[in-house]
């Protein structure tokens, strides 16, 4: 019998990895879009595919012939790419990819695309389900919140499945990112740090959950329909400041730099599962303490 085949868009990114490996070990064979021709992944088909070259993505995607389809790539940091760029990879580029599973006559069961919690902006509910209004704030949210509009076009032609995912963090995310930033400077002994608002709360997840809940989606396949993926637990910087002052043994001096305070900050952002725990059971939970020793370690073996 045939192997099933996953193609993942941003194989060689942090949540890609780990994305293969889920579905290596659920028994696919995974091909994938990398941005890059040294983002090799391993036991993985990994060729660098721009998602906004039209054609050659078209040309990708018949030869993955996929089964389902992980929609991971795209501009991912709030504050790190201009909007132009921004606007362009994360419509464009997903439309490009829909246009390009549309043609296959055997079409994908599943297609999950990522979007972001980020659409939510600063809503006035402690914790939010997937009715909250939506009012996001900044370019990359509206972008986000742009793309699943975008897609829905695709519904009648393909099985699409939309993902909103709160804040997550593990072993291979960059340092641009606040939490692997904390845990490195920890795991390297650093005096001192230079952070942003120590107040903000977010609903943090472990990558290796997120992958594993992405799995789930793709056999239950609930087409059509949108799930945060989030905890539904809140921990602010200064929490994971704490945990891994306990997991380093020692207390890092924190300098508030107001450089690293955004506009338009979202105070807390923290999500219900709820409807996600209806389709697809229990929803995996690490701790978030567990998480940052996971990450710390990893970081001081280097």
């Amino acid at each position: 019998m045939a192997r099933r085949r996953a193609l993942i868009t941003g194989l060689s990114g942090f949540t890609g990895r780990h994305m293969a490996v889920e579905l290596t070990e659920a028994g696919y064979d995974v091909w994938g879009t990398t941005t890059s021709p040294d983002g090799d992944v391993p036991d993985a088909v990994a060729v660098p595919v721009d998602l906004l070259d039209a054609d050659a993505l078209a040309s990708f995607v018949t030869d993955a012939r996929p089964d389902v389809v992980v929609h991971l790539a795209g501009a991912a940091h709030v504050t790190g790419n201009p909007p132009d760029r921004t606007y362009l990879v994360n419509i464009v580029g997903t439309r490009n990819l829909l246009a390009a599973l549309a043609t296959l006559d055997k079409k994908p069961r599943a297609v999950l695309l990522a979007s972001t919690a980020n659409v939510y902006g600063n809503a006035s509910v402690e914790i939010i389900d997937e009715n909250v209004a939506i009012q996001p704030a900044n370019d990359y949210a509206v972008s986000k919140l742009a793309m699943e509009h975008a897609a829905r076009l695709w519904l009648d032609r393909l099985p699409l499945i939309f993902v909103r995912p709160f804040n997550y963090t593990g072993v291979g995310q960059s340092e641009d990112y606040v939490l692997p930033k904390i845990a490195g400077h920890h795991a390297r002994r650093e005096a001192r740090i230079s952070l942003g608002n120590l107040a903000v709360s977010r609903d943090f997840s472990d990558v290796r959950d997120v992958v594993a809940v992405y799995a789930r989606l793709l056999e239950a396949a609930p087409v059509g329909e949108t799930f945060n993926i989030c905890s539904g637990h809140g921990h602010s910087l200064g929490d994971a400041l704490r945990m891994l002052a306990h997991i380093a043994g020692y207390e890092i001096d924190v300098f508030v730099d107001p450089k690293f305070m955004r506009r338009n900050e979202i105070a807390r952002l923290v999500g219900s599962n709820g409807k996600l725990r209806r389709v697809i059971g229990n929803v995996p939970h690490t701790p978030l303490a567990d998480t940052l020793a996971w990450m710390h370690e990893a970081m001081r073996s280097r």
